[in-house]
């Protein structure tokens, strides 16, 4: 091992070469402005697009306004010691992107703000483990009085206008306004790609899955390869069906009942099953459609026997458990209202479990949804929770081109994802101005602190809380300076309103930010920062090719926010 020379040259039968502060600092500090400062044009509601060249093929680079999209996109700096800054900064947005659906830009503006100002302290002889500690202590005052300061969204109007916020598309905003309201924080939300060039949505009464009926022959060619059954009977399985004599209790016991509709459930059906089906099937005495059991793994599986139970009252067949069907009786066939299945889906309107037990199922779902860790599974148990709480929007995408439907497309599951966060946690006055007003218990700290290394870390993150604000407004083409004088004349929750070019009550004008966005923002960016201070050595491999390994999913629990005041 050996130290890295002023010419940055490494003989090359050295394997590893090391370097050493002041190199550290400056190195690191060049890798974060270089990232940060290729993702700043977007932030704010007038961004700046970046253009980035598209890999696997030669069609126009790809055009982006979104910070963690952008960091996505470069996987390294050409220099490895800048590199070391630079995905420090990728990491942490990646993260927040994952957990938060959104403030990436702000965090990156944040975190390097914090970094640079913080430099300016330890080179002039500051302490840069107690000003790492008062750092810390001053995030976490920050984000409590962010807490303080929120209010909860009420209604499709407020909902289209946080939406808007988001998206910057009027008639989007207003779809998906309407959408949560009717839906809300759970429901279940698909976004599809439109055939013409505008925006629409469609309301899917009760719920369904993704899985299809086992064969076409059971659908009605005249309702468009659709099967529609009322008061329908419904077995729950997870049985691999492979004689179709495994059924004849089932269908006898159907007739005996007069059940002139009946839905099986199961994990496979083998041919001879589903012939036999098909020749049980008949209008005038009963109608019977089989269709897989949801789910792509045993845990899928079980999940989906038990939302089917809890959802209609039936018994789940387990093969697990030795159950047949043999000895089935009435309660053990769960019953809705009406069922309908085509080619890729079924589902199920009015389903008749008892109402008390789908309460407790979804509160369970619920208190397992917040504590989730990993994104994915997070996905899945709210995606749980919508389809028991009944009713599924699809928002229809349209634009005039592939790539303005793809890009309109991951606007609004970004706008989405955020307003999930909003309308659980809360929200925040917008463009900045949460932050500017955080910046209280600082000034207290700095009128009255006498600790020099507090008042310093104080003191950067009050400088560090305006950057985002500016940098909205200058990107939106306006003088920072002078509309930051204007707002601080106007009096509490006013800000500057891109739109109007006027200063406004931000509430009043329904422009906000989530409050858990913006928490895991100020969180994430004043941790990374505090990190990268005290990184004193930096090691390298210069036989590496590729400084950054392929990401692993990372856990969805925000942050694990320390609120603590220690």
């Amino acid at each position: 091992m050996q130290s890295r020379d002023r010419s940055g040259t490494v003989p090359r039968t050295v394997n590893r070469y090391v370097v050493f502060q002041p190199a550290t600092y400056k190195s690191i500090q060049r890798g974060i402005n270089k990232i940060v400062d290729a993702i700043k044009p977007t932030l704010g509601p007038v961004p700046r697009m970046v253009a980035v060249d598209r890999i696997l093929d030669e069609r126009m680079p790809e055009m982006l306004d979104d910070g963690a999209t952008i960091v996505q996109r470069i996987t390294s700096l050409y220099d490895p010691d800048e590199n070391v800054g630079a995905m420090l900064v990728r990491d942490f947005l990646l993260h927040l992107r994952d957990q938060a659906g959104d403030g990436t830009t702000t965090g990156a503006v944040l975190l390097q703000a914090v970094y640079n100002e913080s430099m300016k302290y330890i080179v002039s002889g500051g302490n840069v483990v107690a000003l790492r500690a008062y750092l810390e202590k001053g995030m976490r005052a920050v984000i409590e009085q962010l807490s303080d300061m929120t209010v909860t969204l009420k209604g499709e109007e407020q909902l289209a206008q946080m939406a808007e916020t988001l998206c910057h598309d009027a008639h989007m905003a207003k779809m998906l306004g309407e959408i949560f309201d009717i839906i809300g924080e759970y429901g279940r939300l698909e976004v599809r790609p439109g055939r013409g060039l505008d925006i629409d949505r469609e309301y899917v009464e009760g719920m369904y899955w993704d899985r299809g009926v086992v064969s076409r022959k059971m659908l009605d060619a005249a309702k468009d390869y659709r099967i529609e059954m009322q008061k329908t009977a419904i077995v729950i399985s997870d049985f691999k069906i492979e004689d179709p004599r495994q059924l004849h209790p089932v269908i006898e016991l159907s007739r005996k009942l007069n059940i002139r509709s009946l839905l099986i459930v199961a994990s496979e059906f083998s041919d001879s099953t589903i012939a036999s089906l098909l020749l049980n099937s008949d209008p005038e005495k009963g109608q019977i459609a089989a269709v897989k059991l949801p789910g792509y793994d045993q845990t899928e599986e079980a999940w989906a026997l038990q939302d089917l139970s809890v959802l209609t009252g039936g018994r789940p067949f387990i093969k697990a458990g030795g159950d047949t069907f043999k000895n089935m009786k009435l309660e053990d066939f769960g019953f809705a209202r009406r069922t309908w299945a085509d080619r890729y889906t079924f589902g199920i309107v009015g389903g008749k479990g008892n109402p008390r037990k789908l309460r407790a199922h979804i509160t369970e779902l619920r208190a397992a949804c917040e504590v989730a860790e990993e994104t994915v599974i997070f996905e899945k148990l709210r995606s749980r929770i919508g389809k028991l709480m009944g009713g599924t929007a699809v928002l229809w995408v349209g634009g005039s081109s592939e790539m303005e439907i793809e890009n309109r497309q991951e606007v609004a599951k970004r706008t989405a994802s955020v307003m999930r966060e909003a309308m659980t946690s809360g929200v925040l006055p917008g463009g900045g101005m949460s932050l500017l007003a955080s910046r209280s218990y600082l000034d207290n700290v700095l009128k009255n602190g006498s600790n020099v290394d507090e008042r310093a870390a104080y003191g950067i993150l009050r400088r560090a809380l305006d950057k985002p604000f500016r940098l909205i407004i200058e990107n939106a083409g306006y003088d920072s300076s002078r509309v930051m004088s204007e707002i601080e004349s106007a009096g509490s929750n006013h800000g500057f309103d891109i739109a109007s070019g006027k200063v406004v009550d931000m509430m009043d004008m329904g422009i906000w930010d989530a409050t858990e966005v913006v928490e895991m923002a100020v969180y994430g960016a004043v941790k990374t920062a505090a990190m990268a201070l005290t990184i004193d050595v930096m090691v390298h491999n210069p036989e590496k090719q590729d400084h950054v390994p392929l990401r692993k999913p990372s856990p969805r629990k925000k942050m694990n926010i320390d609120r603590s005041k220690g």
